[in-house]
């Protein structure tokens, strides 16, 4: 009987085998998923997005960034920008050649942009824009003919442009600028019709795009377009042109000086009885705004307080108004800024704008609470920091702040201004950075203030205009000509801010004006002699070489002649986080040894 019960299991064994054989096939990862796991291999950092993404998984379409076909479950999308992701771009990618959509820009992309890219003939819209890569651009990217968008923007990529791009007919949107790409752009196929904004920030190209000539030796550069040349004992030979352009832009600072000097003075004279105006304000009948619930008082409570403030309570003054510290009875400190009214049609305009001020929180800025609305001022009240500005604790403080809290500074700054940009609805040009606009918590951590003012200030009709389009000395020179505002001004104000935190010298510090320069004068002549390093302030201590070097990179970068030059303030964010804030300890720069 045993037997008997014996040859019936085997079969009966076997079949289990089999079963479970199958099973165990059927849960296997998929090819596509065993693709990704590959490329996640080749990322050693993110910000977690990633953690999902796990090889014991049989279906990777539910991974975070990632979407498949209903269907065929072929991985259809990958999407994983801003996500702080680092390492290369694994060849692996090549093996999802059901993609349409792919979109790694904004990250820490190093290495070259894979040829197996090619092999994604599907593609619709390739982004790999904001990252770090180099190399040439591969020739394999035109067999992608159904491509529609492609942006490979804000990298390092050299070479030429490759002729084969031309045969992508569905192409709509190119975008190859701010890389270091040489030669004549290609004028056949679908090149013909996309203009300068494809293609600029690369200073060894030329075509009749970018209207710069070609050399008649084939592969020539622009005869204006040509990269800085390398000498032979290594030191960069820069172009005149950036020294031309600070010295030539000297004439109009003295000019918007000269405006800016009278328009305070009228400002002044206006509010010189700033503190026994302020009771007059307030006694006169006022009403307290409060934002999202954020003060804890009354109106009778707060208006109670504003009728005592008067000069002894002034901490500030400058273009947009008098600053007073408002301390409340439970020891809550406020800063309170005064603005006077420009015209009748001012409140309904200002109460609106104000209420989208209002509503914008971030841990770089600084905090609008509400506001008073008085019948011949409007007196807003923020966050009280008792760091005081950057502007007081380079200037006009004894102790000195080091290195790293300076390194802490601008990088606080630069997020600000960063979410003013890029992040908040709507979003907004500052207008008038500067480091009395940039204030310190009690732990040195920097916040943008004034943001969002310069707009409500505006008035075609007043001579205060003169006052809030900027400040002397961090103005851009498109700005100064046009009198038009844009983020790429706020960069140049911001590659200001650097260089006046790095030197510790104002922007229009005496031995710069003597020698008819500025600031950013005085550092295209540092790096024409290779002496970018002495521009750091010789008291600040733990100064390292490595990171001084990566910061004044960023702000050549700010500070550049022309607005398509500069990067943006997100790519600013995180230049500043991979090469600025991560320094060597070991090397430490030493500005007497120089």
């Amino acid at each position: 009987m045993g037997i008997f019960l014996t040859y019936f299991q085997v079969p009966l064994l076997l079949y289990a085998i089999l079963l479970y054989t199958l099973m165990n096939k059927s849960t296997a990862l998929t090819p596509d998923g065993e693709a990704l796991v590959n490329i996640r291999t080749n990322i050693i950092s993110s910000d977690g997005v990633l953690l999902q993404w796990r090889p014991e998984d049989p279906d990777p379409c539910g991974w975070k960034g990632v979407k498949c076909d209903p269907k065929s479950k072929r991985v259809v999308s990958l999407s994983l920008s801003n996500h702080k992701l680092s390492g290369s771009i694994s060849a692996d990618i090549g093996k999802l050649d059901q993609l349409t959509f792919l979109a790694l820009h904004d990250n820490n992309f190093y290495g070259t942009i894979p040829p197996e890219l090619g092999n994604c003939t599907e593609l619709l819209s390739l982004y790999l824009q904001g990252n770090y890569l180099s190399g040439l651009v591969p020739n394999e990217l035109g067999n992608l003919l159904e491509l529609e968008n492609l942006d490979i923007s804000s990298n390092s990529l050299s070479g030429h442009i490759p002729p084969s791009l031309g045969k992508l007919e569905k192409l709509e949107d190119f975008n190859v600028s701010t890389n270091f790409l040489v030669g004549p752009i290609p004028s056949d196929g679908v090149f013909g019709k996309f203009t300068r904004d494809s293609f600029v920030g690369n200073r060894g190209l030329c075509g009749k795009q970018i209207n710069a000539i070609c050399k008649d030796d084939a592969g020539g550069s622009a005869s204006d377009s040509q990269p800085p040349v390398t000498a032979q004992n290594g030191k960069k030979k820069y172009s005149g042109r950036l020294l031309i352009s600070a010295s030539a832009t000297v004439g109009a600072l003295l000019l918007v000086a000269l405006m800016c000097f009278w328009g305070c003075f009228l400002y002044k004279k206006l509010g010189k009885n700033d503190g026994r105006g302020l009771a007059m304000d307030v006694s006169g009948g006022a009403s307290i705004v409060m934002f999202h619930g954020d003060l804890p008082y009354s109106s009778k409570d707060i208006i109670k307080k504003l009728e005592t403030l008067n000069e002894e309570h002034i901490i500030g003054s400058g273009g947009f108004g008098t600053v007073y510290k408002l301390a409340m009875d439970d020891g809550n400190v406020f800063a309170l800024k005064r603005i006077l009214k420009l015209n009748e049609g001012f409140d309904r305009f200002f109460e609106r704008e104000l209420e989208i001020l209002g509503s914008i929180k971030h841990r770089y800025l600084v905090n609008l609470r509400g506001y008073c609305n008085s019948p011949t001022s409007k007196l807003l009240i923020y966050d009280f920091l008792p760091g005081g500005s950057l502007d007081e604790a380079l200037h006009e403080r004894s102790e000195q702040l080091d290195w790293d809290a300076r390194l802490n500074v601008i990088m606080g700054a630069a997020k600000g201004l960063a979410y003013l940009h890029h992040d908040c609805s709507p979003r907004i040009i500052h207008r008038d950075i500067k480091s009395s606009n940039i204030l310190l918590d009690g732990n040195l951590e920097a916040r943008v203030s004034d943001f969002g003012l310069a707009k409500l200030l505006e008035d075609e009709e007043s001579h205060i205009t003169t006052i809030v389009a900027g400040t002397f000395g961090y103005l851009a020179p498109e700005y100064m000509q046009s009198g038009r505002a844009t983020e790429k001004t706020d960069v140049y104000s911001f590659g200001v801010l650097v260089l006046e935190v790095v030197s510790g010298k104002r922007p229009t510090d005496a031995s710069f004006i003597e020698k008819g320069l500025n600031i950013v004068g005085w550092l295209n002549f540092l790096v024409s002699e290779n002496r970018q390093r002495e521009i750091v302030d010789s008291q600040c201590e733990g100064v390292q070489a490595e990171t001084l070097d990566a910061l004044l990179s960023v702000a050549i970068q700010c500070v550049s002649s022309g607005p398509e030059d500069r990067p943006t303030m997100h790519r600013v964010v995180q230049i500043l986080e991979s090469e600025v804030m991560t320094p060597c300890p070991s090397d430490f720069y030493d500005s007497n040894s120089e």
